[in-house]
């Protein structure tokens, strides 16, 4: 179930999100949604009212470099954005609230 879950999407937009008790999570591709809510609820111990996904596709990228012009572009990625029932939370950033 952990493989599941890869690692929590820690952007200014996603802490936002917080406030209304949803965040965001990168995902394995071929997990689904029945799959992405078990893993949370088992790894930081919630109960998931509801999870949406959705595939991001990779960026072209080109870089010059001493052999010349270089092609490629970045990984295919499967983001799930996760709301909790009311009185569940997540601290997903250690010492967020300290400041």
């Amino acid at each position: 179930m952990i493989e599941i879950i890869k690692r929590p999407i820690i952007t200014e937009k996603a802490m936002n999100m917080g406030h209304h008790r949803q965040y965001a999570f990168e995902v394995d591709r071929d997990s689904t949604k029945i799959q992405i809510k078990q893993a949370i609820e088992e790894l930081y111990e919630v109960k998931v009212d509801n999870v949406r996904t959705l595939n991001v596709k990779g960026k072209n990228k080109t870089r010059f470099t001493r052999k010349g012009l270089q092609r490629g572009f970045t990984k295919l990625r499967k983001k799930a954005y996760v709301t909790l029932k009311e009185g569940f939370s997540i601290e997903i950033v250690s010492g967020a609230q300290e400041e």
